[in-house]
């Protein structure tokens, strides 16, 4: 599980190696103007969350980083990809079947539900490949060039078949 949430994590590193800080940061894509930095600051934010939570067993998805820095420096990008990395293999297969409680603002207030790791780790790669996704649009509307075919595409979309 870790391996394969690492090889996603390392798309967002390969992409952030080859675009300028000017790129990453520009938020003039609508309709939403965020950035390329934005999203993956927030898909980290998520990730640092769950780490920062695993010893008292309990993650609030509300309370995130925010890192304003690390949205508009690549460099500071990469190094968080590589911080969040470092500290996700520390996790081992044991504790996947571990419950913790994972609370997040819903909407109407925080809302708090039982979970296992391997659940959150499941969330937290989906949730990275969907912003990824949005990334892709963002990369397509400034006209740079993905250095990953695959970057934003879930494993299990199926792939065009040409006749």
């Amino acid at each position: 599980m870790i391996k394969a949430i690492e090889q996603n994590l390392q798309k967002g590193i390969q992409l952030l190696k080859n675009i300028s800080d000017e790129q990453y940061s520009n938020n003039s894509v609508a309709p939403y103007n965020a950035s390329i930095g934005c999203h993956m600051r927030h898909i980290l934010d998520v990730f640092s969350c769950l780490i920062k939570g695993l010893d008292a067993k309990f993650i609030d998805l509300s309370v995130r980083e925010r890192n304003g820095c690390a949205e508009k420096e690549t460099s500071l990008g990469i190094e968080y990809f590589e911080t969040v990395i470092h500290q996700l293999k520390k996790i081992s297969e044991e504790d996947y079947n571990t419950v913790i409680k994972v609370s997040d603002d819903m909407g109407l207030g925080k809302v708090t539900a039982n979970y296992t790791i391997a659940a959150m780790l499941m969330q937290a790669q989906s949730h990275t490949t969907h912003h990824f996704a949005s990334i892709g649009y963002i990369v397509y509307q400034l006209g740079i060039e993905l250095p990953n075919t695959d970057f934003g595409y879930n494993p299990t979309t199926p792939k065009k078949v040409h006749a």
